[in-house]
């Protein structure tokens, strides 16, 4: 791959990242409820989901996805089920009263990785879309396998940096918050932007 053709590839990554999706309303939830060291888990969950959707399209899988109107339906509506699920889960959240000393809840590791590989694999909008766009900056007379691996370190690399962003913004704003109330508020308010992250997956059509 040549160098300005990376560098294009590069800051595409950086715009793709930073677009507010799922995964952002994920890391930056994670955030919230354990903390940037906690919560980060669900950020590399994302990056495994990320890699296997790379993955797919390199084996020429996505093609046959896209061409699947069964498959297409399963995996969105598995996608939809599983966001209202941690709308649910965050609307019920218990807050609790915050001290500085106070010790924040403790996620597991391995619950955490697998809640954001789920929020990512089940979006078959990010495999189209990385069926539409990532053929555009290979090059057909080189080597393929080493520039989708050139690809995929690169979206990976960029996305975690994205990721630790929202997560320990999130974090940061666990600090301000004293009262029940207004961790409530806050559970809520999250609660409502995964449903609106489902209601969005849910009108996804094959042919986007």
């Amino acid at each position: 791959m040549a160098l300005h053709t990376w560098l294009a590839f590069f800051v595409a990554c950086w715009v793709i990242s930073l677009s507010p999706g799922a995964g952002a309303i994920a890391s930056m939830s994670c955030g919230l409820q354990y903390g940037f060291w906690r919560g980060y888990w669900n950020a590399l969950g994302l990056q495994l989901g990320l890699a296997l959707q790379i993955a797919i399209v390199a084996a020429g899988v996505g093609a046959l996805l896209t061409a699947s109107a069964m498959a297409f339906s399963l995996i969105k509506w598995f996608g939809v089920a599983y966001l209202v699920y941690l709308a649910v889960q965050q609307w019920r959240a218990l807050p609790s009263e915050l001290r500085s000393d106070a010790p924040r809840p403790i996620g597991r590791p391995l619950s955490l990785v697998l809640r954001g590989f789920l929020v990512n694999i089940s979006n078959p909008k990010a495999i189209v879309f990385m069926l539409a766009v990532l053929p555009q900056f290979l090059d057909p007379g080189a080597p393929l396998l080493g520039q989708y691996l050139l690809m995929g370190v690169t979206m990976i690399s960029v996305d975690l940096i994205v990721m630790a962003g929202y997560t320990g913004l999130a974090a940061r704003l666990l600090t301000a918050l004293r009262s029940p109330r207004q961790q409530r508020m806050v559970n809520r308010t999250f609660a409502g932007m995964f449903l609106g992250a489902a209601a969005l997956l849910a009108t996804i059509r094959r042919a986007a």
